[in-house]
């Protein structure tokens, strides 16, 4: 498990329009996309930089498929990350603050102390 990669994935794709729009869409294939072309790209760096071993593992990959706020938060990519991509997607599909009502309901069952964020 890679909470870097999670974060990474939700950091790249929520500053992105046209990926958010292509992971609201199409979630598995822009994972598997995403995946196979950005993963291994070093943050703030040319396109020639690049390692090759990052991978979501079966979980992550799942989670992310099906926009599963709730258990990429149980995986411990970070809060903020999760809201904001999420937000961009499905608050359209809401009455205003309906989606982040939504989120705290999802995630009301977490009590303190919360799944580790550090990466």
């Amino acid at each position: 498990m890679s909470k870097y990669l999670l974060n990474k994935f939700l950091f790249t794709v929520d500053r992105d329009p046209d990926l958010v729009e292509r992971y609201r869409e199409d979630p598995r294939a822009t994972v598997t996309m995403w995946e196979d072309t950005y993963a291994n790209r070093i943050l703030n760096c040319t396109d020639g930089e690049s390692s090759t071993w990052l991978r979501f593992d079966d979980v992550e990959r799942e989670a992310l498929a099906t926009h599963d706020y709730p258990a990429l938060f149980e995986l411990g990519a970070h809060p903020f990350l999760t809201l904001t991509l999420f937000i961009a997607m499905f608050e359209r599909d809401h009455e205003p603050l309906g989606f982040q009502t939504e989120y705290a309901r999802r995630l009301g069952h977490m009590t303190l102390p919360y799944p580790d964020i550090a990466t």
